[in-house]
């Protein structure tokens, strides 16, 4: 009987341990694929998002979306194509460092909720693929503080090979996301570019495409064509200009953009492309003093414009980059 009543004993010592163990062992799967969720912010698949959104508690919202082969700022803009390389870099290989101590974590929460960038990143079909918050940077600059949305332990994240606050990746604001191309256009994709100089008045002119060429015309009707044909390898270099010109900045909160503009312009643009659509420019000189005083004060040199851009945008832009297409209706026919 005792033999009978040990081996009863037994048994349920075995079976009851056996509960145990295949308990611990679930609680400890949950808790592994916790730590793991809260440790991954990368999302590898950089195709396969859509969507991403920002907002902190500025009021400061920003959403990329991608449009064709392109992104889109807040559904009206192009992407900077930089700004968008350098955040994809940081989503794609964004890594944890370290765990900070515990005497620090409750601090660092409430920075996060207080000053940090929430990340959504969403597929096509508008799921979440991560959700995360991005703070600010460690001491020495090496790191940066991030926390999955939902946890509850944040962490030192960095991206491998770069040393710096990846912070600044996300925290862009506003017109530092836009895509500062002035003129876009393939050559292919233009019908007409006319050049207005007015206080120049006779080296004004319009581009129009003719057949298979292009014609070149007097912008005022009072200046007398040339008898002469067009040039039409000139022609066609001078269109090849405005397939990627670039403003150096925008500056839509200028100070003095109201009196500006109110000033006669030195140049205007106005180029119409095959679809219908066009792009307007009036450019005004900015210019620089090469003395203050003295007998060279009277010598201006221009090197920006102040450009005025479909009466939308008010962009600084290089006399360097612009005076590629600062042509006259005679350079044209020489």
């Amino acid at each position: 009987m005792k033999n009978k009543r040990s081996l009863i004993l037994l048994g349920l010592l075995l079976v009851l341990g056996g509960f145990t163990v295949y308990s611990l062992m679930q609680n400890t799967d949950r808790g592994s694929t916790l730590s793991l969720e809260e440790r991954n912010f990368a999302v590898e698949d950089t195709a396969a998002i859509h969507k991403i959104f920002m907002a902190d508690r500025f009021n400061h919202q920003t959403t990329l979306e991608r449009k064709g082969k392109g992104w889109l700022h807040n559904g009206q803009h192009p992407v900077n194509l930089n700004a968008m390389d350098n955040l994809m870099d940081a989503i794609k290989r964004v890594k944890i460092q370290f765990k900070p101590p515990n005497a620090s974590i409750k601090n660092l929460i409430k920075s996060l909720a207080t000053e940090g960038i929430k990340v959504e990143i969403y597929d096509r079909q508008d799921q979440l693929l991560k959700a995360y918050y991005v703070g600010g940077s460690t001491p020495d600059e090496r790191g940066t503080y991030m926390m999955i949305e939902g946890a509850e332990q944040p962490y030192v994240a960095s991206i491998p090979g770069f040393t710096g606050n990846i912070r600044f990746r996300y925290n862009l604001l506003g017109d530092d996301w836009r895509d500062k191309a002035v003129f876009n256009v393939p050559v292919d994709q233009i019908q007409s570019v006319s050049i207005n100089y007015p206080l120049q008045r006779s080296e004004s002119f319009t581009v129009s495409k003719a057949g298979q060429g292009y014609e070149v015309k007097p912008y005022y009707a009072l200046t007398k064509p040339t008898s002469a044909l067009p040039n039409q390898s000139r022609v066609e270099t001078f269109l090849y200009h405005f397939e990627r010109i670039l403003a150096e900045s925008f500056i839509n909160e200028h100070p003095k953009k109201d009196s500006i503009l109110q000033q006669v312009p030195f140049c205007e643009i106005q180029l119409a492309t095959t679809t219908g659509d066009s792009i307007a420019v009036a450019l005004h000189p900015r210019y620089f003093m090469t003395a203050p005083s003295g007998p060279e004060a009277s010598q201006r040199i221009v090197e920006r414009y102040y450009a005025n851009v479909n009466q939308e945008d008010f962009m600084l832009v290089q006399n360097e980059v612009f005076k590629k297409v600062f042509w006259g209706y005679a350079f044209f026919f020489e």
